[in-house]
């Protein structure tokens, strides 16, 4: 059976199969959360097979091989975040669903998951939670016959708590790492 976590941890410590990095268009290694991703597996070798890709459009995601971190890293490149009318909660959505579709094919039973979007491109916290959590939960209705852990990185508790806040208001089964 499937399940949904948020784990107050570092993406980079979060011992899952896979992780999912908070991509760029051009695969280049950047700030934040994609810059420890980088350094964690390896910044040469995985620059390497992110070149081999070249691009990935915003709303989707790419597969490389995780190296010194884990088995496999996504790379989903979130929307900038302008005004919510730019099509971004449905890039948003996208970003989770391209990933999870990765995970299915390719044999990937847990994976870990930034809130991307809400640092640097700016995605206010409440609606990238509201998106992440709607396309997971979505994702695992209409893929029953698969068992997945989907955990969410996070190690800001004002962040966690935002999390749990609207899983609930959402009706949506969240486990916090204190309960397991």
């Amino acid at each position: 059976m499937s399940s949904i976590q948020i784990r107050k941890v570092s993406i980079t410590k979060v011992g899952t199969s896979a992780i999912v990095n908070a991509a760029n268009e051009q695969l280049m290694q950047g700030g934040g959360v994609c810059g420890y991703i980088f350094e964690a597996a390896g910044a040469d070798k995985l620059q390497k097979a992110c070149d081999q890709i070249g691009f990935c459009h915003t709303g989707d995601a790419v597969i490389t091989p995780g190296f010194d971190l884990c088995d496999h890293i996504i790379h989903a490149v979130g929307p900038i975040y302008i005004n919510g009318l730019e099509n971004e909660p449905q890039m948003l959505y996208g970003c989770y669903r391209s990933s999870l579709n990765l995970c299915k094919e390719n044999d990937i039973h847990s994976v870990g998951f930034p809130l991307i979007s809400a640092g640097i491109f700016g995605y206010p916290v409440d609606k990238a939670w509201r998106k992440a959590l709607q396309a997971c939960d979505d994702w695992t209705v209409k893929n029953d016959d698969y068992d997945i852990d989907i955990v969410f990185a996070i190690i800001d508790d004002k962040i966690i708590k935002a999390g749990m806040d609207t899983a609930k208001d959402l009706d949506i089964e969240v486990r916090k790492n204190d309960e397991l």
